[in-house]
C-alpha cells in the first residue's frame, strides 16, 4: 500500500500527504504508474513555506510576487487593484450609514459608537476566517461537519458579542447616562459578531467549493458584511428607540 503522488498533483496536496503519513520521501508516478522520481521532505518544507507565505500575502490583499525589495512602482501596481475593491466596499458601508442620516442628526452621540460595533465585528470575523482558512489549507475541514461548525461559530459569536456588548453598553451608560444607548450597543454587537463569525466560516468554505482561492477574496467579502450589517443593525435599532434617545 504505497503512498504516491501523480506528476499533475498540486504541490500543496503532496505536502499534505507527506505530513499526514509522516513520510521522508514520496514517489512521483505517471498515469501508467511508472515512477518518474521522488520528492524529499526537504522539498516539502520549501513548498510549505512558499504556500504559507502566499496565503498570508493574499489575506492582506498583496500579490505573492511582491517582496520587501520590490520597486515602488511594482508595489503600487500590485496593491492598488485591491484597494479599489476596498474603496467600493467602503462606499457600500457609507451608503448604509447615509440611510440613517436623520437618526444620527437627532442623536449625534450615535456616531461615536459606530466604529466600535463595526470594528469588533470585523475582528471577530477575522479570527474565524484565519482558523477556517488554516483548516482548509491543512485538509482538516470535512464538508459533512459544515452545519455543526456553522452552529459552533454562531454560538461563539453570540457569547463573545454578548460579553463585550454588556461591557461596552455599561461604559456608554456611565459616559452618557442613557440606558437605552447601552441596550442598543449590546444588541448590535451581539448580532454583528454572531453574523461575523458565521460569515468568517461560510465565505472561505463557499469560495473553496467554487474553486476560488479562499485567501484571496475572503477578507474583502468579510469586511463588507461586517461593516454594512454592523451599521445597519446599530442604526436600525437606534431608529426604533429614537424616542428613548432624544
Amino acid at each position: 500500500n504505497v503512498i504516491y503522488a501523480h506528476a499533475e498533483d498540486d504541490q500543496e496536496e503532496v505536502a499534505m500527504l507527506v505530513s499526514k503519513y509522516d513520510l521522508n520521501v514520496i514517489p512521483v508516478i505517471n498515469k501508467r504508474k511508472n515512477m518518474l522520481g521522488i520528492i524529499t521532505v526537504d522539498d516539502i518544507i520549501d513548498v510549505i513555506q512558499e504556500e504559507n507565505t502566499e496565503d498570508i500575502l493574499k489575506l492582506g490583499g498583496v500579490s505573492e510576487d511582491e517582496n520587501i525589495d520590490s520597486t515602488f512602482l511594482f508595489s503600487v501596481k500590485r496593491r492598488l487593484p485591491w484597494l479599489f475593491v476596498n474603496l467600493i466596499t467602503a462606499f457600500i458601508a457609507s451608503t448604509t450609514v447615509s440611510l440613517f442620516s436623520s437618526t444620527i442628526s437627532r442623536v449625534v452621540i450615535l456616531a461615536a459608537a459606530m466604529p466600535i460595533v463595526a470594528g469588533m465585528g470585523g475582528n471577530a470575523g477575522t479570527q474565524t476566517l484565519a482558523v477556517t482558512i488554516r483548516g482548509i489549507a491543512l485538509g482538516e475541514l470535512d464538508p459533512k461537519d459544515t452545519l455543526r461548525l456553522v452552529i459552533k461559530e454562531l454560538t461563539v459569536g453570540v457569547i463573545n458579542g454578548a460579553v463585550l456588548g454588556i461591557l461596552t453598553g455599561f461604559i456608554m451608560l456611565l459616559l452618557h447616562g442613557n440606558p437605552f444607548l447601552g441596550i442598543i450597543i449590546f444588541l448590535a454587537m451581539t448580532g454583528n459578531m454572531a453574523l461575523a463569525c458565521s460569515i468568517g466560516f461560510l465565505v472561505p468554505v463557499t469560495l473553496k467549493f467554487l474553486k476560488i482561492d479562499p485567501a484571496l477574496a475572503s477578507a474583502v467579502i468579510l469586511t463588507t458584511f461586517t461593516d454594512t450589517c454592523g451599521f445597519f443593525m446599530y442604526l436600525g435599532l437606534a431608529t426604533l428607540f429614537i424616542s428613548k434617545l432624544v
